[in-house]
């Protein structure tokens, strides 16, 4: 029943911009802490952004804060990640992921290990 459905990715060149999308169902947003994390070959996952639990408070990985802005609507049940000023490290599959088991507090939910329910994923190349 829940779902996580992300889009947007794509081929950028670097200094470009992107907006990925995440779409969820089966829940209500702000029941969960909810965020973006990503994947490159040959490297551990990370956290990119999330909200915590309510969505009170957002919390950024060191790598992309001033450069990326994560954001929802609860009418859409959607999650969003504006990604500004591109660059070739940016590349990667870029997941949306919840804890639907309410392990997460604060900032725990840039820790990929611990959501337990993940989209399949959106790839971002950054290249010229």
């Amino acid at each position: 029943q829940v779902q996580l459905v992300e889009s947007g990715g794509g081929l950028v060149q670097p200094g470009g911009s992107l907006r990925l999308s995440c779409a969820a169902s089966g829940f209500t947003l702000d029941t969960y802490g909810i965020g973006w994390f990503r994947q490159s070959p040959g490297k551990e996952r990370e956290g990119v952004s999330c909200f915590n639990r309510g969505g009170a408070s957002i919390y950024y990985a060191e790598s992309v804060k001033g450069r990326f802005t994560i954001s929802r609507d609860n009418a859409k049940n959607t999650v969003y990640l504006q990604m500004n000023n591109l660059k070739p490290e940016d590349t990667a599959v870029y997941y949306c992921a919840t804890d639907t088991l309410r392990r997460v507090y604060g900032s725990g939910c840039l820790r990929y290990y611990d959501m337990n329910y993940w989209g399949k994923g959106t790839l971002v190349t950054v290249s010229s």
